[in-house]
């Protein structure tokens, strides 16, 4: 494969290859074909609105388990319609597969793989890697490629790009036969109103028609496209969106910490009070610390891309290191309220409420409760038993050897509730019951103020609330 023309000046713009040509016309007429590559939280919401347009979307996706269910009909994404999915695999629109080898009848790729950081914090673009490899061979005119992973600028044009052109196909020209963007995800797990279908997204290509490529597939399923001058810019949007909120939840976090020592400031009517100005000013609030993929993660992608540039992202990186402390402040209150009960801190049992990154969704990835519940096993605590009406099953890492113990689960209740010391509220889902949290916990510590409603005072005298003063 050739490299890149140069990128067309504004009189060119308009100008469109025979591949471009041929691939809005299949767009237009819903005639292309759609491929996924990875089947999360991500990639699957995507196929299913390319699918409820009409388009032949086609899932890839290695876990064999999970094509097997999307298959037949079966949901496992909780932002999703069961029964919308099921409808549109029985139609045919919809089907998934492990293996690439129908890649030639794919029009527009879209790459929604993981994108982790290595024990050291450098980025890790093994499955970006390995996804654009494994589309490579399959590349022809009038196919477009689009990366959808949260990354670091600079990942399409020196990961995604060179490996097109050194393992595609000869004779192709990246710009002119086949097209290459990076438009960043927006996904929020358990946001009802926000969707994959009317948040707008932002699109950079590596040449105008490239971006006009890009435009053109995303507008199929999304009404706001906001295109930009190229890829970085676009990888740098993204981070730009999470770092702002790390930032700004550190923020929140320490100044959670300072009122605490202060005793008698509390950071919630601070935040509440400072939320009535119409201007200048959005709330953010202390918490266990961060989670999900993004915001734990991006930091890091800016402070490696900061070091090979010689520059130290100081503020950035200070906030990242604030909210991965946190949970070590949240234990540390944990063990100050089972000092307050009777018995033995090795006699003790703590319930953990909610160890889903976020209220009312099933996502684990980077959990505080992760490092909380860790914490607690090693200050010696008895027993630690977690609950969670989103998650089945939950595991801790038990040392550097990539072992994990499993965590046991309880349903919530009035006697599990007494049988614990201290019950910790990690994840503020709705479906917990905060006054019969605490009415039965011989002590609570609320990270989220989920027990804001309770103000039975001989109940809140029970209660620790993080950064409450």
């Amino acid at each position: 494969m050739a490299n890149p023309p140069a990128p067309a000046s504004p009189a060119d713009s308009a100008d469109t290859t025979d591949a471009a040509a041929q691939l809005r016309h299949r767009l237009d007429t819903t005639t292309a074909t759609i491929g996924v590559v990875g089947l999360g939280y991500v990639g699957l919401p995507l196929a299913a609105e390319y699918a409820a347009q009409g388009f032949e979307t086609r899932g890839i996706d290695l876990d064999e388990e999970r094509v097997d269910r999307l298959n037949a009909g079966d949901n496992y994404v909780e932002d999703l319609d069961d029964d919308a999915i099921e409808g549109l695999v029985e139609m045919g629109r919809l089907r998934a597969t492990a293996h690439y080898e129908d890649g030639d009848a794919v029009d527009v790729w879209f790459l929604c793989v993981p994108t982790p950081v290595t024990e050291t914090n450098e980025p890790d673009p093994a499955y970006i890697e390995a996804a654009t490899r494994s589309i490579a061979p399959h590349l022809r005119p009038g196919q477009l490629v689009v990366l959808k992973s949260t990354t670091y600028p600079g990942t399409t044009e020196e990961v995604v790009a060179p490996i097109l052109e050194e393992e595609g196909p000869d004779g192709l020209t990246l710009g002119e036969d086949v097209f290459l963007a990076y438009s960043p995800e927006r996904i929020d797990p358990g946001n009802d109103e926000y969707t994959t279908a009317n948040t707008p997204v932002v699109a950079g290509g590596m040449t105008d028609t490239c971006t006009d490529m890009a435009r053109d597939a995303l507008g199929q399923i999304i009404a706001d496209v906001h295109t930009v001058s190229g890829p970085k810019v676009a990888e740098m949007e993204k981070l730009l969106e999470n770092i702002f909120r790390s930032v700004n939840i550190a923020l929140a976090n320490e100044l959670a910490q300072l009122c605490e020592r202060m005793g008698d400031v509390s950071m919630w009517e601070v935040v509440e009070a400072a939320a009535t100005k119409p201007f200048g000013f959005m709330p953010f609030y202390p918490g266990p610390g961060v989670g999900g993929h993004c915001i734990p993660i991006d930091p890091h992608y800016l402070s490696w891309l900061g070091k090979k540039h010689d520059f130290e992202t100081s503020f950035i990186t200070l906030s990242a290191r604030i909210n991965e402390e946190m949970p070590v402040a949240v234990v540390d209150s944990v063990v100050e309220a089972l000092a307050r009960q009777p018995g033995r801190l090795q006699d003790a049992e703590v319930l953990v409420l909610g160890v889903a990154f976020k209220g009312n969704v099933d996502d684990t990835r980077h959990s505080p409760a992760e490092k909380i519940i860790r914490l607690l096993r090693e200050k010696g605590v008895g027993e630690v038993r977690y609950h969670d009406p989103h998650v089945e099953a939950f595991q801790v890492p038990t040392g550097t050897n990539g072992t994990a113990a499993e965590v046991p689960s309880v349903e919530l209740t009035p006697e599990a509730l007494r049988r614990h010391e201290v019950a910790v509220v990690v994840t503020d889902h709705d479906a917990m019951d905060p006054h019969l949290v605490a009415e039965h916990a011989p002590a609570v510590v609320d990270t989220r103020n989920a027990l804001a409603d309770v103000t039975d005072p001989a109940l809140r005298e029970k209660i620790t609330l993080l950064g409450a003063g």
